[in-house]
């Protein structure tokens, strides 16, 4: 799942950097890109799958939403129905260590790449003028909750450290079944209740919103905007179940649920829940796959966080080349460049990291 996500937000943070391509409804909803779509998908050129990987890719974002949920589940409460204890968590750590830990593992992995980035950006033409503010922002892992996030975080990319490190906070201190949490004063029933109370309340919450305002772009942003599907992936990891499938029977539901990603994506109320089909779909197009694919597809995820630090830089060098008219060619160039800049960047992450833990 890490693989299909990074790639499709890898490619998407391309495409729509292309003047051309349709634009992505990501933080607010605009009816003129789907019409747009839906001029392009009515006539098709050439140019169709880049236009698709522009409007859809961002959905990579919410699969990794969920997981960061279905992995701290694992972690710290066992996952699963053999294994979830409601009122006790496996793995007791204290709060302070939990979000100390957590903060200097996104911190090191942004910091990184944000510190190459910035020398790439003053190297290459049309770099961005960083006001101190901003830069404070980023490094804090804060900048989302500025007024106005769209001009105060640069790389655009980097929006999800911020976003990750509030869902987190929102794990330990509200949905963690341990101490210091509000979960763990709760009795099995009501612990079981709180992931949908959050969901229901953020959906109600957005769909209160204009479609293009910016209180709505604000709390996209922002963790209230990626807590329904940090729920799914909560409720899926505490009550999935461990059988295997065939195949087979794992491919309509596959295409099913992305048909429904694209069918909802071209309406405001329907486009608030596509996301919850892009998760369900994503698990089900993995497990419809072939081992041979999968294995790849596996390599793919263990560089994704990688992927994700480095992609501006190769993306800010080598996109001229689709911009002077060979579009493909730069594509194919960007993503050969961003693998082989995040195998490298992935060992220097290793480096860093190791240096910080021995100091």
């Amino acid at each position: 799942m890490r693989g299909i996500a990074i790639l499709a937000i890898v490619l998407h943070n391309y495409t729509h950097w292309l003047g051309p391509m349709v634009k992505e409804n990501e933080y607010t909803f605009s009816w003129h890109n789907v019409e747009r779509l839906l001029a392009e998908i009515s006539h098709p050129s050439w140019d169709i799958i880049a236009h698709l990987f522009s409007f859809f890719g961002h959905y990579g974002v919410p699969v990794f939403v969920f997981l960061s949920a279905y992995g701290l589940v694992m972690k710290y409460e066992g996952g699963g129905r053999q294994g979830w204890k409601p009122r006790k968590a496996v793995t007791e750590e204290g709060a302070w260590t939990f979000a100390k830990k957590h903060f200097m593992k996104l911190w090191i992995m942004m910091a990184v790449g944000y510190s190459a980035f910035v020398l790439v950006d003053y190297m290459t033409p049309g770099h961005y003028r960083y006001t101190f503010w901003n830069v404070v922002g980023q490094l804090g892992m804060f900048s989302n909750l500025y007024s106005d996030p769209d001009h105060a975080i640069w790389p655009g990319p980097y929006w999800y450290f911020g976003l990750t490190m509030q869902l987190y906070l929102v794990y330990r201190f509200v949905l963690y079944p341990g101490k210091a949490s509000l979960s763990g004063l709760l009795s099995e029933r009501w612990q079981t209740a709180v992931p949908v109370v959050l969901a229901v309340g953020c959906i109600a919450v957005q769909l209160s919103f204009e479609p293009l305002s910016a209180e709505l772009n604000w709390f996209r942003y922002n963790c209230m905007g990626n807590l329904p599907v940090f729920a799914l992936g909560i409720i899926y990891a505490r009550g999935m179940e461990r059988t295997e499938k065939s195949r087979l029977l794992e491919v309509p539901w596959a295409i099913s649920a992305l048909a429904l990603v694209a069918v909802f994506s071209v309406d405001f109320v329907f486009w608030t829940f596509a996301p919850f089909f892009v998760c369900i779909g994503t698990i089900k197009l993995v497990r419809a796959l072939p081992d041979a694919l999968l294995r790849h597809l596996a390599w793919m995820g263990g560089i994704s966080a990688a992927m994700f630090v480095c992609h501006p830089i190769t993306r800010k060098v080598i996109i001229p080349i689709s911009r002077h008219g060979e579009m493909y060619a730069g594509l194919l160039f960007y993503i050969l460049a961003t693998i082989i800049v995040a195998i490298l960047f992935k060992k220097a992450i290793e480096i860093v990291t190791e240096s910080i833990n021995k100091s």
